[in-house]
């Protein structure tokens, strides 16, 4: 299985991606939280392999978790530009608007909560595509 991972200075998305393709977890966790809810996730699935982006504090975040998780999860890093566009788009495929909403134009939508979780399924999608996997 396969945690991604959104990194971040106040949030981080996270997703896990079970041998099915299913996405059984994924949520935006607060940045002091990262660390226990990835071990946590860790213990609850078999995990092992951490992708994250590349961008905003990653180098810090991925010297932290190699210290902080298990040595049996590698961590990959992954091309994160453009990442939060292609998430907006996935999102509105997830939670399709509704009655009348349905005839607001797509640039002019706005989703209803952060999106990083959405960005870490894209990641970890990303990694699989580059992988050919």
């Amino acid at each position: 299985m396969i945690i991604g991972f959104d990194p971040g200075r106040d949030k981080c998305g996270i997703a896990v991606r079970n041998d099915q393709g299913q996405f059984p977890y994924h949520q935006v966790v607060n940045s002091k939280d990262v660390v226990a809810t990835l071990q946590s996730l860790c213990k609850q699935f078999p995990i092992t392999l951490l992708v994250m982006g590349n961008q905003t504090t990653s180098k810090q975040w991925k010297k932290q978790l190699e210290s902080e998780l298990s040595s049996s999860v590698s961590i990959e890093m992954v091309d994160e530009r453009n990442s939060s566009l292609e998430a907006r788009d996935r999102y509105w495929e997830m939670y399709p608007l509704q009655g009348l909403t349905r005839v607001i134009p797509l640039g002019m939508r706005f989703p209803s909560r952060p999106i990083d979780d959405i960005v870490a399924i894209v990641l970890i999608e990303r990694y699989l595509k580059k992988c050919n996997l």
